[in-house]
């Protein structure tokens, strides 16, 4: 996802996250790699449960260290973040690196004022005094876009709307200027207008801030709309990447096929039935063997000897675009023409 001449801000190498349960390992994350250069957004599209939230908790540390077992590399602009010190990774979160997260009603706590919360990550990165935090406070909130911040700034969240709460944590999260910034499906559970005005603040925050993006969401229709690259997890395995327009013109994996037959358009008629992934996402106590989507694929027959069930496809990248699928090239071309066909008519 890189080019020859932009080194990666964060690069992730065999990325490995797995859970120690009274039931047994949970393999969240099983042997994802990625890199994400400065600047750019990466979206990170895939079912609940596929291992995007672990990935990215991970990436920022938040794990229970008696009960997870983490493997592999997280470079953060040359520093490695696997085995870092829990002192290390405080000073990185909320000043280097920060995060969206999905609820911003359960995220924020109800005991204290909005400008507190923001204020006191400012406080803890920056050590100035408190009426400092509380100008960068509503420096924030007016950033952001919510009236009158010089009022709501002792608001507490239950007195804000959801999106100006969601308003509310992405100045949070940037009070100190991060040069990573990890959204969590941060539009989830909002209307689309308020929906759209929160990506152009993202995006607008970016161009004024120049910070790296890391987009999760299971919404294709947003990853159309924020993305530069995008990376499509299963299973906790990583089945597709490439650019936004490589992924959403010509996919190359059958469950991102899957993904996009299941979205509504308006370029088909209304009357058109939307075509939904038969089965559900594989338990990670046990996954299937060999490709993890296999039992839900309609194009497993296709390919002989049983290699879906028996042998994990591999993830070749070339220039930054790759699939993991046991069906040829020219298959998949015919296949997905065959599919493109049949969603128009």
């Amino acid at each position: 996802m890189t080019s020859t001449d932009q080194q990666p801000f964060l690069s992730i190498k065999d990325l490995k996250v797995h859970f120690s349960t009274e039931d047994g390992i949970v393999k969240a994350v099983d042997g994802l790699s990625f890199d994400l250069v400065r600047g750019k957004t990466l979206g990170i599209v895939g079912e609940s449960g596929s291992g995007k939230s672990v990935t990215n908790l991970t990436i920022l540390g938040l794990h229970n260290p008696d009960s997870t077992k983490v493997e592999g590399s997280i470079v953060l602009d040359g520093q490695e973040l696997n085995g870092a010190s829990e002192r290390t990774l405080e000073k990185l979160r909320g000043n280097k690196m920060a995060m969206i997260f999905q609820d911003a009603l359960t995220s924020l706590s109800p005991y204290h004022t909005i400008g507190k919360q923001i204020g006191e990550t400012y406080r803890k990165h920056t050590g100035c005094s408190k009426q400092a935090a509380r100008e960068r406070a509503i420096e924030m909130l007016k950033r952001v876009g919510i009236p009158q911040p010089e009022v709501r700034v002792d608001d507490y969240p239950h007195q804000f709307s959801g999106g100006m709460r969601q308003r509310a944590m992405i100045a949070m999260a940037l009070v100190c200027d991060p040069e990573l910034l990890i959204a969590d499906e941060p539009t989830t559970a909002l209307d689309v207008t308020v929906q759209a005005q929160i990506m152009d603040l993202l995006k607008d925050l970016q161009q004024e801030f120049g910070t790296s993006i890391i987009f999760i969401t299971h919404d294709l229709g947003v990853i159309a709309d924020i993305a530069d690259d995008v990376l499509v997890m299963y299973g906790g395995r990583c089945v597709e990447r490439g650019t936004k327009k490589e992924v959403l013109r010509d996919p190359q994996h059958p469950y991102t096929w899957g993904l996009l037959s299941s979205m509504p358009s308006l370029d088909h008629p209304v009357d058109v039935p939307l075509n939904p992934i038969p089965g559900s996402p594989p338990s990670l106590l046990n996954p299937p063997s060999g490709c993890r989507f296999h039992p839900r694929c309609t194009f497993a027959e296709k390919v002989e000897g049983g290699l879906c069930s028996a042998e994990r496809p591999l993830l070749e990248i070339v220039d930054g675009r790759g699939s993991a699928c046991h069906l040829s090239a020219d298959q998949r071309a015919e296949f997905f023409t065959d599919l493109a066909g049949s969603a128009a008519n």
